[in-house]
């Protein structure tokens, strides 16, 4: 995954964050659930990019 990739998924736990406070605060509850899977949506993602860079360095270490 690319910087992009990176930065749109911080962004989306970012948001989801917000969502899920603003939720809080309002006592909505839809909101705060989508904020809760906006989160859980980003940080499943990064840990997939977390793995294809293990991977990667693997495959570096490997070709040296």
């Amino acid at each position: 995954m690319g910087l992009d990739d990176k930065i749109k998924n911080k962004a989306q736990e970012a948001s989801g964050k917000i969502k899920e406070s603003v939720g809080d605060a309002t006592n909505n509850e839809d909101l705060q659930a989508e904020g809760v899977k906006d989160q859980a949506a980003a940080k499943t993602k990064q840990a997939g990019e977390a793995v294809k860079d293990a991977a990667k360095d693997v495959r570096d270490d490997f070709s040296k």
